[in-house]
Parts: structure tokens; C-alpha cells; sequence
């Protein structure tokens, strides 16, 4: 997790998708983390991590259930999400800690 830690770190929002190849809102909601991944780059950076292979991950941050979203800024959570939410929603979350 060294290179996670460094990750989140950065002093730009970091949006991690905690998801699992099996969940179909997962499933559901990817096309639109893309496209908000590609309209943030420079302003936030988003990271997907699948819970079945980094279950450290996902055990080090209590996650329950998928999706779940954290955004971490300078190292710190500062908004958590389980479950789907629009593209609006995460843009606004996003814009409040950039």
C-alpha cells in the first residue's frame, strides 16, 4: 500500500472508486467515472481500486459495501459515499476540496 499512501497524498483531490468486477451498479456507474476522470484531470485525480484484488485496501478503510467512494485530499479522508450517485453530486463533492 506504499505507493497508495503516496497517492493520496497529493495536495489534489484523490477520488477513489472502491468497486468489484461483480457489482453491477459498479458496472453501471464506470462509463461515467470515466468521462468524469478525463473532465478533472489537473483538478482531481481518480483511482479505481477492485476490493477482491486489494483487500488490504478495502479492509484498511472499512469498506462494507461497493460502491463506495473516498475522497481523499493531503492524506486525509474528507468525504466517503456507499452506493451509486450522480455525475453532479460527485462534481460538486470534487469542487468543494479542490
Amino acid at each position: 500500500m506504499g505507493n497508495f499512501s503516496e497517492l493520496i497524498s497529493s495536495p489534489m483531490p484523490v477520488i477513489v472508486d472502491f468497486y468489484a468486477d461483480w457489482c453491477g451498479p459498479c458496472q453501471a456507474m464506470s462509463p461515467m467515472i470515466s468521462e468524469l476522470a478525463a473532465q478533472m484531470q489537473g483538478k482531481a485525480r481518480i483511482v479505481k481500486v477492485n476490493i477482491d484484488k486489494n483487500k488490504d485496501a478495502a479492509r484498511f478503510y472499512n469498506i462494507e459495501s461497493v460502491p463506495t467512494f473516498i475522497i481523499f485530499k493531503a492524506g486525509r479522508i474528507v468525504w466517503r459515499h456507499s452506493g451509486t450517485l450522480d455525475k453532479t453530486t460527485l462534481q460538486q463533492q470534487i469542487a468543494a476540496f479542490s
